[in-house]
């Protein structure tokens, strides 16, 4: 059975054994997938309901694609640009393509909750009242504005500019 599959904009013809690299995908080496978005499904001449169709793929390795040049230049204008760029992608071979294909379980969630059940519950320390602390910041103000007013009324000297020489 084949499926025409849509991951990453792109639209791939799969069957089950195939070997594809697509646009970078989450997971890492050894990690099972479920691409969803099947457009066609069928065997040989016969189409199936892509609806009920679904593909599931093993991540064999994340990788680079090979590198591609940009390189803008205008004539008469000493302008030029090289840039290069290497696309991230991950391989996949198609392991299964049909209706009754399962998905993966997923492996990060029972690592949380195992996480979880091992730490230790974290008790919080009783909150201090933060009327007092208001009461107290109140008062310093005040105390601390007479001199703050003292210190701005001060004027810093004058300082004398330098004499100009007289140009002839």
């Amino acid at each position: 059975m084949f499926a025409v599959v849509r991951t990453g904009g792109k639209q791939y013809r799969v069957a089950a054994g195939d070997k594809i690299a697509v646009e970078k995908l989450a997971g890492e080496a050894g990690d099972t997938v479920m691409l969803g978005d099947v457009l066609l499904a069928g065997e040989g001449d016969t189409l199936a309901d892509a609806a009920k169709v679904s593909v599931s793929a093993e991540i064999i390795a994340q990788a680079k694609s090979e590198k591609v040049i940009v390189f803008k230049k205008r004539r008469r204008h000493n302008y030029r640009r090289k840039n290069g760029h290497r696309q991230q992608m991950t391989l996949l071979r198609i392991l299964a393509v049909g209706e009754g294909v399962k998905a993966p379980a997923k492996k990060a969630a029972p690592k949380a909750e195992a996480a979880a059940e091992a730490a230790p519950a974290v008790t919080k320390a009783p909150a201090k009242k933060a009327a007092p602390k208001v009461e107290a910041a109140a008062e310093k103000p005040a105390a601390k504005a007479a001199p703050a007013k003292a210190a701005a009324t001060k004027k810093a000297p004058a300082k004398k500019a330098a004499p100009k020489a007289d140009k002839k």
